[in-house]
């Protein structure tokens, strides 16, 4: 992407990222449940966005990932995806899965790529995210991490 960005990790009940996630229609009822982890992204000081993760041994669901309305149109989503990806297959992970209702394009992009909801994991099927706080139209991707 040509720029580096700066990632601190969050608490779920900040509130800024509240405020981002919720101005985005995202989901925020589970945010302080365990096993998740948030994290702010800033350039040059300046905040551009957030994202999560949640870790179930081999497998990770990225989640919350919003780039600020003033900073969108840059490639901060896509720098944002990349270091959640990153995480995870430091952690461990060897796939990652997302459910998103309308960025299927800009996940397919970054190699993701949608599967029905019977094909992932029972861990992924069973996370909030899945089970109740995203619709049932909401595509399920997945994408394999490097060995």
């Amino acid at each position: 992407m040509g720029f580096d960005l700066n990632q601190q990790t969050l608490e779920g009940h900040d509130d800024s990222l509240r405020a981002a996630l919720a101005g985005a229609g995202l989901p925020v009822d589970d945010l302080t449940d365990a096993g998740r982890s948030f994290y702010r992204f800033s350039r040059g000081g300046q905040m551009v966005g957030f994202g999560g993760l949640e870790l179930y041994g081999e497998t990770a669901l990225l989640r919350s990932i919003v780039v600020l309305s003033d900073q969108r149109g840059f490639g901060f989503g896509h720098a944002i995806t990349l270091s959640l990806l990153d995480q995870a297959h430091k952690k461990g992970a060897a796939a990652a899965y997302v459910l998103t209702e309308s960025a299927a394009p800009f996940f397919q992009s970054l190699g993701f790529l949608p599967i029905a909801r019977d094909e992932a994991p029972s861990a992924i099927l069973t996370t909030r995210q899945a089970a109740s706080l995203c619709p049932a139209s909401a595509t399920l991707m997945i994408r394999s991490l490097p060995a």
